[in-house]
């Protein structure tokens, strides 16, 4: 006989033997001790016990849930699909692929790639044949499936093809560098985004009018919460029962106490976010490699996006430094790739790098406000006519209205006309920097 914890039952799942001839018994007394140990205050953390039922009670992604959205449509054709879900921690990966499994009635069988193991996927795929010759669907859901190597993966493949065993796959990584392709050719990868401030505070709510505690926690502590929450529900959900147990009128105060650490002066959405990219675009700007580390550093202990700061790093070697050091450009693209290949925290150590080299680098913006001039010049000028003599002739017709008459391409030879409209004569977009 062995015990397993389903989801959504008030106790675990007995299995054993049809013909013992204790087995009632044995289930009775077995029920009797867990719910027992529940009225001893053996209870299950309160994140694990607000996870939502139904996608109408997942809150936070609107993108993947709601009329005409991905999850909402392969639940209403009654046709599971392999999936992989891909997003950071906290933000309902697990929740999603349990409340998938229930609304197709299906086995639901969970690993983990960091402790499972090959005798572990046997056994899963076992499971999956009895419940296959009893018409029964087979969910496995593989939490970090990025920490399974190639030839792991690859066990997976014939019964997922067959239809056997219904994948679903949570990763905080990008897939197309951590799932092998053909397992990714046979699923929909699916994006979870962090939770907003507003979607913390609901969760949060919801949480306190079932404990009971609506007028133990202020309206300035659920706020705290959600801040220091990062967009992880399942941090702010443990952050608040622990700050519920330590007194009963929770403030800020209490949840400092209980979190352990403070709220970054930091804002994703608010005005501190655009003020420190701000202030770390400028420092680079400034070749001040001092202050581009210090912002830089500021950013990723805030909790930022380590790839949107590669990206604005990105832009700011072809805006800024553009032809006083082409490497520029090629070294931050290198960085943004290797930032998303190696995620946190070693790609900290990609990007203080990289920062250091953009900082020093000499700075020229000629090309970028040559740029800026020629799209006003377009801008106000879009129906003039491209000159006759630099169209394309493809045609004898063509060739006899003088298109392309005159044009000619050789090494050294430059055309004695300019090549705008006339009308916009020899005006000059590009002006070399003089350093």
């Amino acid at each position: 006989m062995c015990v397993e914890q389903k989801n959504n039952t008030p106790y675990p799942y007995l299995y054993y033997s049809t013909n013992h001839k204790n087995s009632q018994q044995i289930r009775l007394f077995i029920e009797s001790c867990y719910n027992r140990g529940m009225e001893e205050g053996n209870r299950r953390p309160l994140a694990e016990r607000m996870r939502p039922t139904k996608l109408e009670e997942v809150v936070g992604q609107d993108e993947i849930i709601g009329d005409g959205k991905i999850l909402t449509e392969i639940v209403k054709k009654g046709e599971p699909v392999n999936l992989i879900f891909w997003g950071p921690p906290g933000t309902g990966k697990t929740t999603l692929a349990r409340i998938i499994a229930k609304e197709f009635k299906a086995d639901f069988v969970e690993l983990s790639a960091v402790t499972a193991g090959k005798k572990d996927i046997e056994q899963v795929v076992e499971r999956a044949k009895q419940n296959w010759n009893l018409k029964i669907r087979t969910v496995l859901f593989v939490d970090e499936i990025h920490r399974f190597n190639k030839a792991q993966q690859d066990a997976f493949l014939p019964h997922v093809e067959s239809g056997l065993i219904i994948l679903i796959g949570a990763t905080t990584e990008n897939p197309s560098f951590e799932v092998i392709s053909p397992l990714l050719s046979r699923s929909r990868v699916v994006i979870v985004k962090h939770l907003s401030k507003d979607a913390i505070i609901e969760v949060l709510k919801r949480a306190i009018k079932a404990e009971k505690a609506t007028k133990r926690v202020s309206k300035k502590a659920i706020d705290y919460l959600a801040e220091l929450s990062g967009g992880d529900a399942r941090s702010a959900l443990g952050d608040l029962e622990l700050s519920l147990s330590l007194s009963e009128k929770v403030d800020e105060n209490i949840v400092k106490e209980a979190a352990g650490r403070k709220v970054p002066g930091y804002d994703k959405k608010g005005d501190k976010h655009y003020d420190n990219i701000s202030a770390f675009i400028k420092s680079m700007r400034g070749s001040d490699v001092d202050a581009s580390l210090y912002y830089l550093a500021r950013m990723l202990e805030a909790g930022e996006d380590p790839k949107f700061i590669a990206r604005r790093m990105v832009i700011f070697a072809s805006e800024d430094i553009g032809l006083a050091g082409n490497g520029g450009l090629n070294l931050a693209v290198a960085a943004f790739e290797a930032v998303e290949r190696v995620g946190m925290p070693e790609c900290q150590i990609i990007l203080a790098h990289v920062v250091c080299a953009l900082a020093k680098s000499k700075k020229d913006r000629s090309s970028y406000d040559a740029f800026l001039r020629a799209k006003d010049a377009a801008h106000n000028s879009m129906n003039l006519p491209v000159p006759i003599e630099i169209r394309n002739a493809p045609t004898r017709l063509m060739k006899d209205l003088g298109f392309g008459k005159g044009y000619k391409w050789e090494a050294g030879y430059h055309q004695p006309t300019s090549y705008l409209p006339k009308e916009l004569g020899k005006q000059k977009f590009y002006i070399p920097s003089k350093d």
